[in-house]
């Protein structure tokens, strides 16, 4: 019982904090992920965008999923340097699968556009 009362009795700052950059990567990676398909759905929502102009969200796409990657390997030495006392161990990995993928499904497009109009050139 005499050690039990040496404890602080209030939470320390450690205790109470939380590792937002590993939350902050997997923001930035499902916005990653989201950015393509919600150009498309504009695109096809709307009449005054066309298709191709939803290329216009791979490069933030691309934005993003290195956003993400940036976050989460900042959010995973955190926690690592904290001894996972703050967390975000598994936030951090999150954002970081995230962010490959939005980094994937940029490059796709990406690979989807220089295929369009490299055929279209060679249709004419």
């Amino acid at each position: 019982m005499l050690f039990a009362r040496l404890r602080p009795e209030t939470p320390t700052k450690l205790d109470t904090e939380s590792n937002g950059l590993a939350w902050a990567a997997v923001i930035a990676g499902f916005l990653a992920v989201a950015a393509l398909p919600v150009a498309v759905g504009l695109a096809e929502l709307l009449e005054a965008v066309e298709l191709l102009d939803a290329a216009a969200a791979i490069p933030v796409a691309v934005a993003l999923g290195v956003a993400a990657l940036r976050l989460a390997g900042e959010g995973r030495r955190r926690s690592e340097r904290t001894l996972g006392r703050v967390g975000g161990a598994g936030a951090a990995r999150a954002g970081r699968i995230l962010g490959v993928l939005g980094l994937c499904l940029a490059a796709a497009g990406a690979i989807a556009v220089v295929t369009y109009y490299a055929l279209s050139r060679f249709a004419e």
